[in-house]
């Protein structure tokens, strides 16, 4: 969930400040873009040079940074980051926070976010418990900040009970798991198909096609992304994935993926058909290398089963199908032919005369056609940036 998002981590004047040490570095782990800014107190407790070289970022602190005459510009820190965290926040910064005061880098940054902010108090006893303490974290939770409660331990006073800021490993838990609930496709479960399929000939020799995978690959990572469990099934090809929502299934022939798809027909909530299936396949399997000298001079073949077409017999009403289709002549024509007789939600088209798209390449550009035929186009992109743009039509229409 954390993946390439980026998050703006801001450290506060407190003894907990030594573990963000570790929390940036967790927060890297998980494939996070880290920026850390500290309010001018906090740089008592830790370091800018230690968070600077765990983020692999320059650590912000200041409205101008001295040593170059510049301004470290708010605005752009609280619009670049995806989330904001605050850890420790300590009850000074807390009441800052809830009265809207801007004296620092980090509460005008904090000003300027435009995305979820996550703050972890970090303070004693005492203090977390005091009216005003509980009257300002309510005004901010209120205010749709959302609260990493403290936990209880040994605090720094030598008291014991609440005011420990979290564990990094728990905030980072904390995070996931509030992301996860609260993503759009949370409780869905995708069936996407991906890369080619390999008819084989005989022993050594098969019918396949150019498919990397590429596409339905990335489709699969945005889908999890977004909270899906993603069930990818996913022909013969070098581009895999692991994330903990995606179970991956391999397989060679378009029988065996026919039947996988088959065999989920009943789970699942939106089937993505990415794979490009081989439409025919050997009429007789060869177990020996077939000898030139034996005067073999043809294959005879047979049609493989359309795999869109079974699924379209046991569609449900509440299933949601998207299909590809890659043309290279009456593209519109044939697409909206495959997306009727198959039943399909969406059709995504490929055309074989756009350059630098579709199989081989890390691009695509595409076109959407739904249900009542309208058509969308979208340029040239990364193929992640094009599975994002055909997850946000899904969800749009669902």
């Amino acid at each position: 969930m954390l993946n390439n998002k980026n998050i703006l981590l801001g450290v506060t004047a407190s003894i907990a400040a030594y573990k963000t040490a570790n929390l940036v570095r967790l927060l890297k782990k998980k494939g996070a873009n880290v920026k850390v800014i500290q309010t001018p107190k906090s740089l008592d407790f830790i370091t800018p040079l230690t968070l600077s070289t765990l983020s692999e970022n320059p650590v912000y602190s200041e409205m101008i940074n001295e040593d170059y005459k510049t301004w470290n510009n708010h605005v752009d820190l609280g619009t670049w980051a995806d989330i904001m965290l605050i850890a420790p926040a300590s009850a000074k910064t807390l009441s800052k926070m809830s009265n809207g005061d801007c004296d620092n880098l980090l509460l005008a940054s904090y000003l300027s976010a435009n995305c979820p902010v996550y703050f972890a108090p970090a303070m004693d006893l005492d203090m977390y418990k005091h009216s005003s303490t509980k009257k300002n974290i309510n005004n901010l939770v209120k205010s749709s900040n959302i609260l990493i409660p403290p936990s209880s331990g040994e605090l720094a006073s030598g008291l014991y009970g609440e005011g420990r800021m979290e564990e990094p490993e728990n905030i980072i838990s904390f995070l996931e798991k509030d992301l996860l609930n609260k993503s759009p496709l949370h409780g869905k479960k995708i069936l996407i198909t991906a890369g080619p399929t390999l008819e084989k000939i005989d022993r050594v020799r098969y019918i396949s096609n150019f498919s990397t995978g590429k596409m339905g690959v990335s489709l699969a990572r945005v889908g999890a992304e977004l909270g899906a469990e993603v069930i990818l099934i996913k022909g013969p090809t070098n581009a895999n994935i692991n994330h903990i929502n995606i179970k991956q299934i391999d397989v060679v022939s378009a029988d065996e993926m026919l039947e996988e798809v088959l065999s989920y027909r009943e789970q699942i909530d939106i089937g993505i058909f990415a794979a490009a299936v081989s439409d025919f396949k050997p009429k007789k399997y060869n177990s020996k290398k077939i000898k030139k000298s034996d005067g073999f001079n043809e294959i005879k073949l047979t049609l493989n089963k359309d795999i869109l077409l079974e699924f379209s017999k046991f569609k449900k009403e509440n299933q949601f199908t998207v299909g590809f289709a890659l043309e290279s002549n009456n593209e519109i024509d044939n697409a909206i032919k495959k997306l009727e007789q198959k039943k399909l939600d969406l059709i995504v088209l490929n055309s074989l005369n756009d350059e630098n798209a579709g199989f081989g390449y890390d691009t695509n550009k595409i076109s959407i056609i739904d249900s009542n035929k309208q058509i969308e186009d979208y340029k040239l992109k990364p193929k992640y940036e094009v599975a994002k743009d055909i997850f946000n039509k899904i969800i749009k229409e669902i």
